[in-house]
């Protein structure tokens, strides 16, 4: 699997959407965002913010309707 451009802390993801850490890890197991390792330090998990952004706006479109 190629890694995204545009990788983020797991903590900047949860600020852009607005989430708890409980409702972040509740989407990164079931699959809902990819996680990557950081190259320097494992323990440190990142995500694509095109797909923080993309769910975001499908959230965004579901509270509407």
């Amino acid at each position: 699997m190629k890694r995204p451009n545009d990788l983020i802390t797991n903590t900047e993801a949860r600020r852009l959407l607005n989430v708890s850490p409980k409702k972040m890890a509740d989407l990164i197991k079931a699959g809902e965002i990819t996680v990557y390792p950081d190259t320097i330090d494992k323990r440190v998990k990142l995500i694509s913010r095109a797909e923080i952004e993309k769910l975001k706006a499908s959230s965004i479109r579901a509270e509407a309707a």
